[in-house]
């Protein structure tokens, strides 16, 4: 038995939400390794600030939550697309006219 043809928003989604979460993993992967490398086990002295944060807080957490705006922004605004549903439905009935309007009886 053979499958049907997959439809192209499954798939365009599909890929939409592979490239996220692969985004979010790899982002992930980065702060936690970088964070634990370099911001257990320093001693005071050691300690650098860049823009009024430790070292290790800015290029491990600030540095990649920024990357990961400008990619999600970049994501959104270029890889992901908008793909058609099918047909429309009319959500507004038609206005009704003047003969389908009942005259109220005095």
């Amino acid at each position: 038995m053979t499958r049907p043809p997959e439809d192209a928003v499954v798939k365009s989604a599909r890929r939409e939400a592979a490239l996220a979460l692969s985004m979010w993993v790899v982002a992930m992967i980065y702060s936690v390794s970088y964070c634990y490398l370099h911001g257990y086990g320093r001693s005071a002295e050691s300690l650098t600030f860049v823009l009024w944060f430790p070292d290790w807080v800015f290029w491990g957490i600030i540095a990649p939550w920024l990357a990961c705006t400008f990619g999600s922004l970049i994501f959104a605004f270029w890889i992901m697309g908008d793909e058609p549903l099918g047909d429309e439905i009319d959500a507004d009935p038609p206005a009704p006219s003047d003969a389908d309007r009942e005259v109220p009886h005095a």
